[in-house]
């Protein structure tokens, strides 16, 4: 005879579900009565369309297309410009497209989220999508094949679309467009690593690394691609491509039989980044991979500010300071409450650290974040109290008047890097997706990847299509934009109005 289930039945666990959206509710209405900053909701509506008239949704259609596509055509006369000043490197006697023609196809594909070369052939010479494109960018002047882009990535020098890129980066910051998001007037940069593409197997190319590891067939080699990334991370939660350092098997130690690594990239990405940006006040966010001496000095050396995790078992000279130092400045602690959390920060300054066989040393200050708040324990439906704790090194003294802004609003969103790879990854923009096995080809497509995520970046953060974008949700919204230039719902002389609009790029 056979035990009896002790899985709760259906009307059990429906019961728990709404037990715990009730004490969900209650907590979300006392924090909203005590003016505490609430948390937005984890999905959008699930309702039926709004629109009550085919008037209404066209003019839907165009609003949304004039507020992502808009930023896309006030960026492009520079970047174009830009473009344009590319050396070509194919015949001239055999162009039938321009160069800049054949970027801006690859730049448009990345835009509208196309997600392979083949879905690029067959959907952006479909007629009616065609037709649209070239009236809303008569610079777009012949439609290329994708295996045309892909003859050109690989034989251009890649890198200048990256100068493109950053080209675009810094004409906003004349601008002063990020000018309120600035951390003690320093733009926030955070940088981390991850991992693009693998394959199985040796492959004549030496510029993937390579790993083994052992499974039930043997020892099995795999190759892979880990690219190094830049992104801009603001406090109101924009993050914004910047840079990407590519790890290769060149660039690591042979005669030590090592390979590239993140920390070595860092010092090629961050001497790119000071060329580029030689006078550029920056404050650099990064993981706790990253608190070492050299990593530490060479900020230092580029004039830049950085907030490092520091980890519990890392750094064991300046945590046995920490531990001496704390106890003999009480005073040095400020508690506050932020976001609906109970936040005490400590921190202990002028640490002298030392490295490389004491060879070298440097001072630093530690800040520590411990903190409180209520949430509802999914198991129980009861109310329980969760507890975090966040350390940093950080590169200027704390103070009372400066632990938040330095805490809050700039190393704790080194996040933002990490949920732009995972948007990159899986909402459209086929990070992992391999365009090409050429190298070159491969680091082409993901500049103009890149750079398409920082056109939609910006223009999902206007204040023009921020409402649309918080009902459909993101993807929903790409897609919207997509199917509206794709079946001609916007007529000729609306097009011809947005061409010529003058617009200014304002964030939410």
């Amino acid at each position: 005879m056979s035990k009896p289930s002790r899985r709760p039945t259906r009307e059990a666990r429906k019961e728990h579900s709404e037990k715990v959206r009730q004490a969900q509710r209650q907590l979300r209405a006392e924090q909203a009565e005590q003016g505490l900053w609430p948390r937005p909701p984890p999905s959008v509506s699930n309702r039926l369309c709004g629109y009550g008239t085919e008037e209404e949704e066209q003019a839907a259609r165009e609003k949304a297309v004039e507020g992502q596509l808009g930023v896309f055509r006030q960026l492009l006369p520079e970047l174009l410009k830009d473009l344009r000043c590319l050396a070509d490197p194919r015949q001239a006697k055999k162009v039938k497209h321009q160069l800049s023609t054949v970027l801006l196809y690859g730049l448009l594909s990345f835009v509208f989220q196309i997600t392979s070369r083949r879905e690029a052939n067959r959907e952006l010479s479909r007629p009616a999508f065609m037709a649209t494109l070239q009236e809303l960018f008569p610079e777009l002047e012949s439609l290329p094949h994708a295996d045309t882009l892909h003859r050109v990535l690989q034989k251009l020098e890649v890198k200048e679309l990256e100068q493109a890129h950053v080209g675009l980066i810094r004409r906003l910051i004349r601008q002063k467009t990020f000018r309120r998001y600035l951390i003690d007037g320093c733009y926030p940069i955070a940088i981390d690593g991850t991992q693009k593409l693998v394959r199985r197997g040796q492959w004549w190319d030496d510029a993937w690394l390579e790993r083994r590891h052992e499974s039930d067939e043997g020892d099995v080699v795999q190759q892979y691609v880990y690219v190094l990334e830049a992104n801009l991370a603001f406090h109101n939660g924009v993050t914004l491509p910047l840079l990407s350092e590519f790890l290769s098997h060149g660039e690591g130690d042979p005669d030590d039989e090592k390979q590239d690594c993140e920390q070595r990239a860092f010092h090629r990405l961050a001497q790119r980044l000071k060329k580029y940006f030689p006078r550029l006040p920056i404050l650099v966010l990064l993981g706790g991979l990253y608190p070492n001496g050299p990593i530490m000095a060479h900020c230092r050396q580029n004039s830049w500010q950085f907030m490092i995790v520091l980890p519990d078992k890392c750094l064991p000279s300046v945590w046995q300071e920490v531990e001496a130092l704390r106890p003999r400045v009480p005073h040095q602690r400020y508690p506050q409450r932020w976001q609906g959390r109970e936040q005490t920060f400590w921190w202990v300054n002028d640490i002298d650290y030392r490295y490389d066989n004491d060879h070298h040393h440097l001072s630093v200050h530690v800040v520590g974040c411990e903190e409180t708040w209520p949430a509802i324990d999914t198991e129980t439906g009861e109310r329980v109290i969760k507890t975090a704790r966040h350390v940093w090194l950080s590169s200027q003294p704390l103070e009372q008047n400066t632990v938040h802004t330095r805490c809050n609003l700039g190393a704790r969103h080194r996040w933002g890097i990490e949920i732009n790879m995972l948007i990159e990854k899986h909402q459209g923009y086929c990070y992992e997706h391999a365009f090409s096995q050429t190298w070159q080809a491969m680091k082409g497509y993901h500049y103009l990847m890149r750079l398409a995520h920082l056109i939609n970046a910006l223009a999902l953060a206007t204040k023009r299509v921020i409402e649309q974008v918080r009902q459909l949700g993101v993807q929903a919204f790409l897609r919207w934009v997509r199917d509206t230039c794709a079946n001609r719902w916007l007529p000729h002389d609306w097009i011809e109005r947005f061409r010529h609009q003058n617009r200014q790029l304002r964030l939410e």
